[in-house]
């Protein structure tokens, strides 16, 4: 399930307000080392993970690890804070029912979510909006 969504319209939340194009002039790959290094990439991690626990009062949660096939549902608040902040994993999130997915890379700025709705894009923008942070879906290569 979680291939056949991976290949699925997606959006991204992310610390940027749009895409950067491939040919910009601007610095976005020291942009990004330094935001990856601490206390950066800290804050933007509690960020998303305000914006999962906020999200999964409307939708069940079925998290993953990308080289584990076991899934948790609904996992304790503070067990998805453990698992994001301090053991920086790599989470798959599939929102029980609604066939979405959530992606979570510990190294990335920005969290990936594939197959929403126009309601659930318009949760995670609100939610996107209130922790100062975006939400966009990447333009499409011809």
């Amino acid at each position: 399930m979680i291939e056949t969504l991976l290949n699925k319209p997606y959006w991204v939340i992310d610390i940027l307000p749009e895409q950067v194009p491939e040919d910009s002039a601007g610095r976005y790959f020291a942009i990004e080392r330094y935001f990856l290094q601490q206390p950066g990439i800290t804050d933007i991690h509690n960020r998303f993970t305000a914006i999962l626990l906020k999200l999964n009062c409307y939708s069940d949660f079925l998290v993953c690890f990308p080289d584990q096939e076991q899934q948790i549902r609904n996992p304790e608040p503070e067990k998805l804070v453990s698992w994001i902040n301090e053991e920086q994993k790599d989470l798959c999130i599939v929102l029980a029912g609604e066939d979405v997915l959530i992606t979570l890379n510990h190294d990335d700025t920005y969290m990936t979510v594939y197959n929403p709705s126009e309601a659930l894009i318009n949760r995670i923008g609100s939610l996107a909006i209130a922790h100062s942070l975006f939400l966009w879906q990447p333009k499409q290569r011809r």
